[in-house]
């Protein structure tokens, strides 16, 4: 039977376009240097205004990943 033990990091994306873009930012980018993605949980979602407009999206996740074995 697999364990199912994870490791959680916390990211932070943004992005001028939308907040699923800045997810997907933060993702992509964290994929790219750990291994075993499995999950992630939006815990915080904030902006940027300027002259009365969004300029800026920001999500705080926490992404876990399965540790692989010896770690």
């Amino acid at each position: 039977m697999d364990e199912h033990v994870y490791k959680i990091v916390e990211l932070v994306g943004s992005s001028e376009t939308s907040i699923e873009d800045a997810i997907q930012t933060a993702i992509r980018r964290a994929s790219q240097t750990l291994r075993n993605l499995r999950w992630f949980e939006v815990v915080q979602t904030r902006g940027h205004v300027k002259d009365g407009e969004v300029r800026h999206y920001q999500v705080v996740l926490k992404a876990g990943f399965t540790l692989e074995a010896g770690e």
